[in-house]
């Protein structure tokens, strides 16, 4: 299990590594912005592994993940959401889970806390949980 995760961490950094390039547009504004000015600038998408629960899994974001992301100098704000149902049509959502990040300064975020024991700890046990999660960085349309 511990390579899958470490295997599906590094794909993620490549892929954010990848978007590097396209940061600089999905920067939040500098350090003195208020949380009403933070702006999400990274989404994850993704639903549960096979034999995991909902409520073990949200447990461990209560408990772990907030606490140790949210504890980021970097993360100005970073929230959970379970998708529930669609507004419109038939059938499921795509996915169970979205993340979404309000990261000040995205490209130290990948250059010194992806690989910071933080994240890899917390990544480490997400990868656990999560079958194949899509990190997406974006950027308001103005």
């Amino acid at each position: 299990m511990m390579k899958r995760a470490l295997a599906g961490f590094a794909a993620a950094s490549l892929i954010m590594a990848g978007c590097a390039q396209t940061v600089a547009l999905a920067q939040a504004e500098p350090a003195a912005a208020t949380e009403a000015d933070v702006s999400v600038n990274l989404i994850l998408i993704y639903s549960l592994q096979d034999g995991v629960t909902p409520e073990d899994f949200e447990a461990w974001v209560r408990d772990i993940d907030y606490p140790k992301m949210r504890g980021l100098a970097r993360v100005d704000d970073f929230r959970t959401y379970r998708a529930e149902r669609l507004l419109m049509g038939e059938g499921e959502p795509s996915v169970q889970y979205i993340e979404a990040f309000a990261i000040t300064d995205l490209e130290g975020f990948i250059a010194e806390d992806m690989g910071g024991e933080t994240i890899q700890s917390v990544m480490g046990q997400f990868m656990g949980f999560a079958e194949a999660p899509q990190f997406i960085v974006v950027d308001e349309v103005k």
